[in-house]
């Protein structure tokens, strides 16, 4: 039987507690900190889930797409997120997720997968040190337009070449590069999350490579969770906030340089 048979999962689907448990744990992450909670249910999946690589991140990404939209619609009643900057972000994000997935099949990603470690690191050095603020809005113009394209082909890229949750890049560099608030760079991210995740679960759906009724656990509990999580961001002062996106950051850094030495054995 092969990995893409659908049936396969159907054979050995986790308890339905166990989805639950590892929604919630990602949904509140993704609202708390803007991110798509893959970064977490990937490695739960695999590991309680018994799913492999490839099916667990396109299983999470049908549960980011309801928990993005609660989290999203909830930073926005609350004044935080912009709508007008996710979507000049998704532009630039659809497109180089596609460019990411082309590539994967391309040009070997040891190097890669390296220099975006690297840069994780920097970014939570960046974090630890710098406090963002709480309540500034992008301004946007020509010039932040197109770094904003930019900034989404970048993240777009890293999340098809690495599986990585577009969330764990945006977030830093609206805060960094474009001085967004914490609140807002959150806010925009699950914005931005909402079209990607939805047509990235579109292309594993045709690839046979979800399992619906797991992706519909897990995401029913992380939408529930989200709200719990956004709450917790507006509650968390900002230097602490600053402080454990920092740890999510190498957290993702130690991910990835797993996968890197695996691959190299």
């Amino acid at each position: 039987m092969t990995p893409a048979d659908p049936t396969a999962a159907a054979h050995h689907r986790p308890p339905w507690l166990t989805l639950a448990l590892i929604g919630v744990l990602g949904g509140a992450l993704s609202g708390a900190f803007g991110v798509g909670g893959g970064i977490l249910m990937v490695p739960l999946l695999i590991t309680l889930g018994g799913m492999d690589q490839r099916r667990a991140a396109a299983t999470s990404l049908v549960a980011i797409v309801p928990a993005s939209i609660a989290g999203s619609a909830t930073y926005l009643a609350n004044g935080r997120g912009d709508l007008l900057v996710a979507l000049v972000v998704a532009v630039g994000g659809v497109t180089g997720s596609y460019l990411g997935a082309r590539l994967l099949r391309r040009i070997p990603l040891t190097w890669l997968r390296w220099m975006f470690v690297t840069l994780l690191v920097v970014v939570a050095a960046r974090m630890l040190l710098v406090a963002p603020a709480r309540g500034d809005e992008v301004e946007l113009g020509w010039l932040v337009g197109v770094g904003l394209v930019a900034a989404g082909l970048f993240m777009g890229v890293a999340s098809g070449l690495f599986g990585i949750g577009g969330g764990v890049v945006l977030v830093p560099i609206l805060i960094a590069v474009f001085g967004a608030g914490d609140l807002v760079a959150k806010g925009t991210s699950l914005l931005v999350m909402v079209p990607t995740a939805m047509m990235g679960t579109v292309t594993n759906v045709r690839g046979r490579l979800v399992d619906l009724r797991v992706g519909a656990t897990v995401g029913l509990a992380a939408t529930v969770a989200s709200f719990g999580g956004v709450a917790l961001a507006f509650v968390i002062p900002t230097r602490i906030s600053g402080v454990l996106f920092a740890l999510l950051l190498i957290f993702s850094a130690v991910q990835l340089s797993i996968r890197a030495l695996r691959s190299n054995r």
